[in-house]
C-alpha cells in the first residue's frame, strides 16, 4: 500500500515525525513524501533539508509559495498547489495521502486529492480556531476527507456533526505527543550548544503568528508582545520565525531587529527542529505566543503558556494555558501568572486533553484496514 503523507511547514513535519518512522519501517506499506510550501523557501530556513537530515527520502517537492505577504498571495499559492500537487499525485499513484491539519497548502493538496480520487485520511479535524482562516479550512478538508483521525471525543463529535460517517471518525488523539513515549530530549547545555547562544538565565520559548482573521494587525500585536517581554529583563529569550501566512513577513524584520538589540538576551531562529523545539519547551519557564503547540504539546511538559490574541480562540485548552488580549498589559500580567505557578516543582500533573501519545499506531491501523469508496453518503445527526 503505497501512503503518500504531505507535510508544508516546520510544526507540521514534527508533528508527522514518528508516523512517518512508522510507515517507513512496516513491511506492508511503502512511504511517498510530499513537500512543499516553507520547507522549500529560503526565507523560512529550507527545512527539507531537516527532512532528509532525519532519513526521510523526499518524492516530491512542490513549489507553490510567492514572495507575498498578501492575501492575493496566499490565494494564488494555493492555485500553484493545486497545479502542481496534481502532477506528483499523477506520477507517484498514492492508494492514501495523509493530511495533517489547516493549512492552505494542505488545502490545495486535499482539493486535487479528492478529485483523482485518492482517500484522504485527515489528522486534527474538528477543532476551531476563530481567530485564523484556516479554522474554515480545517472544516473543508474535513468534508475532502475519507478517513479522520482526530485528538478528542468533542472533536470526532464535530467532525460527526459535518456529516461524516462516525465508523470512518476515530479519536486518536494529538500525534506530536508520540514524541513524549519516544523521543530523547537535549538537556540546556545541548540546546544552548546547538543554538551557539549561551543559555545563562532562565528562559521564554515564543512563537507568534499574525492573526489571519478579526482586527489583531501583526505589527502591533508583536510590538506589544515585544515590550512585555521587555518587562522581564532576567528571563532569556528563543524566537521563532512566524508561519508563511499574510501578514507574517511583517513580523521577521520586527524581530530580528530585536534580536540584534539584545543579543546576549535574544536568539531568534526560523526553525528549531521539533526534537530542539520540544527540548526548548521541557526547559522553559513559560512558552508565550499564539501557536497551537503551546495548548496542545505544551502541557504535557507541565510548562505554561501564554496564549496571546484571538488566533488560537476555540481551542479546548488544558489548566496550564493562560489566555489573554494581545495587548502589553495582559501580556504582562500573564507571565507573572505563569511565573507564580511553580507547575515543575508541582507533585500535580497537568492533565492534557489531548491524549497520552500513541496516536501513530492508531493511524497505520485506520490505513491498513481502509476500504474505499469515492461516494460518500452524509450522515445526518439523529
Amino acid at each position: 500500500m503505497k501512503v503518500a503523507v504531505f507535510t508544508g511547514t516546520r510544526a507540521e513535519y514534527g508533528l508527522l515525525y514518528w508516523l512517518l518512522k512508522d510507515i517507513q519501517s512496516d513491511p506492508e506499506l511503502t512511504l511517498q513524501l510530499l513537500v512543499s510550501g516553507m520547507h522549500l523557501s529560503p526565507e523560512f530556513g529550507e527545512t527539507y533539508q531537516q527532512i532528509e537530515q532525519d532519513g526521510f527520502f523526499i518524492d516530491e517537492k512542490i513549489e507553490i509559495l510567492l514572495s507575498s505577504d498578501s492575501a492575493v498571495g496566499t490565494a494564488k499559492s494555493i492555485g500553484l498547489g493545486v497545479l502542481g500537487f496534481a502532477d506528483a499525485f499523477n506520477r507517484l499513484s498514492p492508494d492514501a495521502l495523509v493530511i495533517l491539519g489547516d493549512r492552505f497548502e494542505a488545502l490545495a493538496a486535499a482539493q486535487t486529492a479528492m478529485i483523482m480520487r485518492i482517500p484522504i485520511l485527515h489528522l486534527h479535524g474538528g477543532e476551531i480556531t476563530e481567530g485564523a482562516y484556516d479554522d474554515a479550512i480545517r472544516h473543508a478538508i474535513t468534508k475532502l476527507s475519507y478517513l479522520h483521525g482526530t485528538s478528542t471525543d468533542l472533536y470526532r463529535h464535530r467532525v460527526i456533526q459535518l456529516g461524516e460517517q462516525p465508523e470512518r471518525v476515530k479519536t486518536v488523539g494529538a500525534i506530536g505527543l508520540d514524541h513524549l513515549k519516544r523521543a530523547e530530549f537535549m538537556d540546556v547545555e545541548e540546546i544552548a550548544s546547538s543554538l551557539c547562544f549561551p543559555l545563562k538565565k532562565p528562559y521564554f520559548l515564543v512563537t507568534y503568528h499574525p492573526v489571519t482573521l478579526g482586527r489583531e494587525l501583526p505589527e502591533n500585536s508583536f510590538n506589544a508582545l515585544l515590550s512585555a517581554l521587555d518587562k522581564f529583563p532576567n528571563h532569556q529569550i528563543i524566537i521563532t520565525y512566524p508561519n508563511a501566512d499574510d501578514g507574517g513577513r511583517r513580523i521577521i524584520p520586527l524581530l530580528e531587529q530585536y534580536a540584534r538589540l539584545n543579543t546576549e538576551r535574544v536568539c531568534a531562529i526560523p526553525s528549531l527542529g521539533q526534537k530542539r523545539y520540544l527540548s526548548a519547551v521541557k526547559h522553559a519557564s513559560a512558552v508565550v505566543g499564539n501557536s497551537s503547540s503551546g495548548i496542545i504539546e505544551v502541557p504535557s511538559f507541565n510548562v505554561p503558556t501564554v496564549n496571546i490574541g484571538a488566533r488560537q480562540q476555540g481551542r479546548l485548552a488544558a489548566k496550564s494555558v493562560l489566555h489573554c488580549d494581545a495587548n502589553e498589559q495582559a501580556i504582562v500580567e500573564s507571565i507573572n501568572s505563569a511565573l507564580s505557578r511553580d507547575y515543575a516543582a508541582s507533585n500535580e500533573q497537568i492533565e492534557n486533553p489531548y491524549g497520552a501519545g500513541n496516536a501513530s499506531e492508531q493511524i497505520i491501523t485506520m490505513l491498513k484496514s481502509m476500504q474505499f469508496e469515492p461516494s460518500k453518503s452524509f450522515y445526518d445527526l439523529k
